[in-house]
């Protein structure tokens, strides 16, 4: 018997897969048997795939192998976000024009995927750096114009002094640009930005139906932070001056003893000839201007100055009160400013005890009003209702809802991006370029240093023609688009990449989205996520699409660290890069080893010693081959409780249970004289999502003249499943954790034990006592801590 070849018999596949267009999306697809998976768009860098690429492309790989078996018409593609800062800045550092490391960098990541076996569609390949693509970018951006919801407007932003270029709120982690870590500034520049604020309650009241992990829509609606309360005026006493407050209780207003303001708040210049200690207070200005708002918000040392000389008075009770300056409060959120209540909030208490100020209490223990005139005895709910409608009657405020979500800045001072289409007219007055003549396209003849100034600003090419088109003094817009409008919207490409009259037809539109299996990094959730999202509903509601969700299922993949538990970086030197992996063990071992590491949505080091044991599996599956053909089959049942065990863990995503069953399968196989050739090719067919190579091999092998990727999914025999075993799923806060096999007729109180007995499940506790245990019978137990 010829030893196990993988990379004799996966070039063998990849060849025949490529020239028999085994992948190619069906034509014949309708609404009712489509299944359109999607792994997210890669940023395809110049040091290549790593296994956390591979981990979700693989994922997404087997999902799609095991739909087409169960007769599903699959639609799988691949791109690459390929615009942005990485690949600019590494083109000054070597000074290899972007679009030449670009397209390097593409076709090194094309080969190393492909080497996976990954069965995608690649005559949908599109790339955001290609013309043909950023054309319908540049349309996304003139619909958002035409609509009202992009504007340039000078406001205070994110600044990397080292990228020299604009972030968005969601591009800054921990105070820092994610890039390149630099601290961030904050500057007043003009800038373009998309409303998305319009669409706040939409993007909010959508999260309700949609099938994605909880805590991933939790953090959506904390982002779009959505609080009800009151708009209240506090008059400046001896001025015409207001100092406006959102409040979520207004039924403290009694309570409210001081005020704070930002300290870039615009009153304070208003106000400076009448502030007594203004020297102080500008002092205090400039140092909180060295502050990021993230370090403002997460110090606990209260800081501020008074504003000496003025007072604002408390509009229910006419009391005039100190107003402070004090960095804790942010310009960018609410009115930047705050009517402070010490007595029920714990921030405003520690800022009054530092600094001497009043406190009145206005809530009693038992929850309702006190020393609040008309609100007293009132609960607090009635007395917000209350409270607000005084407020409208004396013309000092109204109910209002307030958002914590932002405007997105989408203009960027950088070259190797999407140019925005827009054009300034012999006034100066913005026009936006006519449909007919996009794409506005990217020149190469640019000094892409950067300077903090768009560098189109200083090509000839850029410009020329535009006063021949357009009229005399007319130029181009310098700035380049944010990479996330690229992909926001690069999922509809797919259904129709090479349309050059429509960013997707209606047809394909209607037949494919939305998407049946997104998956992502949960690091995208306010990002990308969001946005596509809001893409989505802009083009609902102009009336190109029937739905407005672009994900019906969307899941996380877990990181794949480094050996040393650490996340896998150049820095700590423990990078694995999965074409190193291939060469050695074969694209199935590295395939299954990914899956097999433990639950997708986990982090999981890398163990090399994990990688040869799924090679030494897969090598025992090959010297199968010499049994198979005999006719006893003393494992009937357990491949018909393999077949059911399998096809339910790859509905549920649970890969490493599926490889575990699998290996139990052939386990029992090793110590039979024979295997059935049906049952062989039973098992075969299970193993094809995960083994791809393998499989075709073993297929072929059996005298099978069609790939297997056409054969039915197997069924089993519910008769020959039914015993007095069965397998309990074991849920930690709604997810599996483990399964445990036990009896058929086991009592209530005994699956709860031998659930919480269970050393996975007792990870997962980590000590915590359960709330609440729920037996399903013959299903599930369900733990809640």
């Amino acid at each position: 018997m010829e030893k196990y070849n993988p990379k004799e018999i996966e070039e063998k596949w990849q060849k025949f897969w490529e020239e028999n267009k085994t992948f190619a999306t069906p034509e014949d697809a309708i609404k009712e048997n489509k299944y359109y998976i999607l792994p997210q768009l890669p940023y395809p860098s110049g040091s290549g795939l790593h296994v956390g690429h591979a981990e979700v492309y693989t994922a997404c790989d087997i999902m799609a192998r095991y739909k087409r078996m169960k007769e599903k018409k699959v639609l799988q593609a691949i791109g690459w976000d390929s615009f942005g800062l990485p690949a600019e800045n590494y083109a000054i550092k070597t000074n290899v024009h972007p679009r030449k490391s670009t397209d390097d960098a593409i076709d090194n990541f094309r080969s190393q995927i492909k080497s996976l076996g990954i069965s995608v569609d690649w005559d949908r390949e599109v790339g955001s750096h290609n013309a043909d693509y950023y054309k319908w970018t540049q349309w996304f951006f003139l619909l958002m114009y035409k609509r009202g919801l992009a504007y340039r407007e000078k406001q205070s932003i994110n600044w990397c002094e080292s990228c020299k270029t604009v972030l968005a709120n969601e591009q800054v982690v921990d105070g820092k640009c994610e890039r390149c870590e630099t601290v961030v500034e904050q500057k007043e520049m003009e800038q373009w930005f998309l409303k998305i604020t319009d669409y706040a309650d939409k993007l909010l009241d959508g999260l309700k139906d949609l099938d994605w992990p909880e805590e991933t829509k939790k953090r959506q609606a904390d982002w779009i932070g959505k609080s009800e309360g009151a708009s209240v005026r506090f008059s400046v006493a001896n001025s015409n001056k207001k100092i406006e407050v959102f409040t979520t209780r207004p039924d403290t207003l009694f309570g409210a003893t001081y005020m704070v303001l930002a300290p870039e708040h615009k009153l304070l210049t208003e106000l400076k000839n009448k502030i007594s200690n203004w020297k102080e207070v500008e002092k205090y200005i400039k140092s909180t201007s060295k502050k990021t708002e993230l370090d403002r918000q997460k110090d606990q040392t209260k800081t501020g100055v008074e504003l000496k000389g003025v007072k604002a008075v408390n509009p229910v009770n006419n009391e005039e009160i100190p107003i402070w300056i004090a960095d804790y409060v942010l310009a960018s959120y609410g009115t930047g400013a705050i009517m402070a209540v010490p007595a029920h909030d714990e921030r405003d208490n520690e800022f009054a005890k530092k600094f001497g100020l009043d406190t009145v209490e206005v809530i009693s223990e038992d929850g309702v009003c006190v020393n609040s005139d008309f609100l007293d005895g009132l609960t607090v709910e009635k007395a917000k209702q209350k409270m607000i409608k005084w407020l409208e009657k004396n013309g000092v405020g109204e109910g209002k809802t307030q958002y914590k979500l932002r405007d997105w800045s989408v203009s960027r001072q950088r070259f190797w991006g999407a140019p925005i289409p827009m054009l300034y007219d012999e006034k100066g007055e913005l026009q936006p370029v006519p449909e007919k003549d996009l794409p506005v396209i990217l020149p190469d003849d640019v000094d892409f240093k950067p300077t903090g100034e768009s560098p189109l600003n200083y090509s000839k090419d850029y410009n020329k023609g535009v006063e021949k088109k357009y009229g005399k003094g007319w130029k181009r817009e310098p700035d380049t688009l944010d990479t996330f409008m690229c992909s926001s919207w690069y999922f509809f490409r797919y259904l129709d990449p090479n349309n050059n009259k429509e960013f997707a037809s209606k047809e394909q539109l209607k037949k494919w989205m939305p998407v049946d299996f997104y998956l992502g990094g949960a690091e995208h959730v306010n990002g990308h996520l969001l946005y596509a999202r809001f893409f989505t509903k802009v083009l609902h509601d102009a009336g190109y699409i029937d739905f407005d969700e672009p994900f019906a299922v969307n899941r996380h993949q877990g990181l794949i660290l480094g050996a040393d538990h650490k996340k896998m970086s150049k820095r700590w030197g423990n990078v694995v890069n999965p074409t190193d992996v291939v060469n050695e063990y074969g694209a199935d071992t590295c395939r299954m080893y990914e899956m097999f590491m433990g639950p997708l949505e986990d982090a999981k080091p890398w163990d090399t010693n994990g990688v040869k044991g799924v090679r030494r599996f897969l090598e025992k599956v090959w010297k199968l081959r010499d049994k198979v053909g005999g006719e006893t089959d003393e494992s009937e049942k357990v491949l018909h409780k393999t077949v059911k065990k399998v096809t339910e863990d790859l509905d549920r995503l649970s890969y490493n249970t599926a490889i575990a069953k699998l290996m139990e399968l052939v386990n029992v196989w090793v110590k039979q004289k024979s295997i059935p050739k049906d049952s062989f090719g039973t098992f075969i067919k299970m193993l094809s999502p995960f083994a791809p190579h393998m499989a075709e091999e073993l297929w072929s092998e059996l005298e099978n003249k069609k790939s297997i990727s056409s054969e039915k999914w197997p069924k089993f025999d519910t008769k020959l499943i039914k015993e007095d075993i069965i397998t309990l799923a074991v849920q930690v806060n709604g997810k599996v954790r483990a399964t445990v096999e036990v009896p058929a007729d086991i009592s209530e109180k005994d699956a709860e034990k031998e659930a919480l007995s269970n050393d996975n499940v007792k990870k997962w506790l980590e000590g915590k006592k359960p709330k609440k245990v729920i037996y399903i019978k013959g299903k599930l137990v369900s733990i809640v801590t």
